[in-house]
């Protein structure tokens, strides 16, 4: 590695750092300054945006804004909060799958914010420690994105990966990562099942209940949407919505059945499947705005909405900036790491997992990183198989989900510490990923070994 090639990958190292310093769309707009300097200032050939997965993330979220403008989301949550209220002394291993399969259906972890609030009011009345589910819902909100169809990490891998040569699809994607993810939650939630104190035991808490006015807070203010009143459109937008996500699912599956040696997607005139997504979604939009009186204020001030465009703008300044530096240098980096990679070809999950951290974007480690394992001779079965391992950024607590929740913690159990890293959602992440990882590896590699390999072109 050249002295040239060290400062031009500490110029984008810098960019991201201080991009996260300031947040989400902050990582977009200042890996500009990076890529700036690196196309400006280095004469570096810019590399390519990429908008296949930008286009799909706007088209997604279109239509999950107009299904939460709609009210159906509170349908949804609805529907979860009844299955948490019923079963309040599972709430640890329930509260988690709950938020997992939310941002599988909707393809983003922000649902979060209204159903977090109910995971640790029914915790607290049940006397549970809320750090207890509160931390491993939160990471949970974020492992699902890994596993849902219309999520930008899922379709990205899917199209760079057809674009290698390993012909693999949405459904089969999943068929790794969804398992593989709730054996890693479910480890992490049996791990937290006793952890910290028990409420009557702890002394912080037990003097913030004795204070009147934290003990009215803490007890007396109701959290729930049990009492909304939900309107028929509401749950119109709803069908309307798991319609569209089936229909993305059947069309993928499209892609998987063989006719004649000829997949039944190419017979039948499909156009690519980041094509169908964008098509679908769009569609399904226009029906929410058209038929479930859609307020579209609403729909671009909700958080789905401004979260997604967040994403938007991270992922195109963040993938921008690495494709420019690792496509002007792939040769070195090939030279650089070609052994390490042929002999623990696995290792590139530590790779993942770091970038993230500094990325609070599973979409944007995908888009930016995957290009480069595909290049430095990783199997597709090898990638798919540690794929959850894309999801890092729980180990600096500074994402919105994990600061929400801790906010909506009134028993003050879910907390930052003192020095950063020793907070809530440290251990049950490292618990969740690295076993998801694992598994995922499994599965992909071992288990299933020679299905996921005949999928290599």
């Amino acid at each position: 590695m050249t002295f040239l090639m060290i400062i031009q990958l500490l110029i984008v190292l810098a960019a991201l750092y201080v991009g996260s310093r300031y947040g989400s769309l902050a990582l977009g707009a200042i890996s500009g300054i990076g890529l700036a300097i690196l196309v400006f200032g280095f004469g570096l050939e810019p590399g390519t945006p990429p908008t296949d997965v930008i286009y799909i993330i706007i088209a997604a979220v279109t239509c999950a804004g107009t299904l939460q403008a709609s009210g159906g989301m509170d349908w949804m949550i609805q529907i979860a909060e009844k299955l948490l209220r019923k079963h309040p002394g599972h709430i640890t291993f329930l509260g988690p799958l709950v938020t997992f399969f939310l941002t599988v259906l909707v393809g983003t972890g922000h649902v979060v914010y209204t159903i977090m609030p109910i995971i640790c009011d029914i915790a607290l009345k049940k006397n549970i420690r809320p750090e207890r589910p509160c931390g491993v819902a939160s990471v949970a909100s974020q492992v699902g994105i890994t596993c849902s169809p219309i999520a930008a990490a899922v379709v990205a891998f899917v199209t760079i990966s057809n674009a290698n040569g390993y012909m693999v699809s949405i459904p089969q994607v999943l068929m790794v990562t969804i398992p593989a993810c709730v054996i890693g939650l479910m480890c992490a939630a049996a791990a937290s099942y006793k952890r910290g104190k028990d409420l009557d035991k702890d002394p912080e808490f037990l003097a913030r209940k004795a204070d009147p006015k934290i003990y009215k807070y803490m007890y007396v203010n109701k959290t729930s949407l049990l009492d909304k009143e939900i309107p028929r459109s509401a749950k119109v937008s709803v069908f309307i919505f798991l319609a569209a996500i089936l229909v993305i699912v059947g069309f993928a599956f499209c892609q998987m059945i063989k006719v004649g040696g000829e997949p039944l997607s190419k017979l039948i005139n499909l156009p690519k499947m980041n094509i169908c997504i964008q098509i679908i979604m769009l569609v399904a939009a226009a029906l929410n705005i058209m038929l479930c009186k859609v307020d579209l204020k609403n729909c671009v001030s909700g958080s789905v909405w401004k979260s997604g465009m967040v994403a938007v703008i991270a992922i195109y300044g963040i993938a921008w900036l690495a494709d420019t530096y690792f496509g002007n240098y792939m040769d070195q980096m090939k030279a650089m790491l070609t052994d390490l990679v042929t002999a623990y070809p696995w290792s590139i999950a530590f790779v993942f997992f770091l970038v993230s951290v500094l990325i609070n974007s599973q979409g944007a480690v995908v888009v930016a990183m995957l290009p480069l394992a595909y290049e430095l001779g990783i199997a597709g079965p090898v990638l798919l198989g540690v794929l959850p391992s894309v999801y890092g950024y729980f180990f600096i607590p500074n994402y919105p989900s994990d600061i929400a929740t801790v906010n909506f913690d009134r028993s003050g159990t879910t907390v930052i510490g003192k020095y950063l890293l020793n907070h809530s959602f440290m251990m049950p992440g490292l618990i969740s990923v690295w076993v998801s990882t694992i598994v995922g590896y499994l599965i992909a590699n071992v288990i299933f070994a020679d299905y996921f390999a005949s999928f290599i072109q």
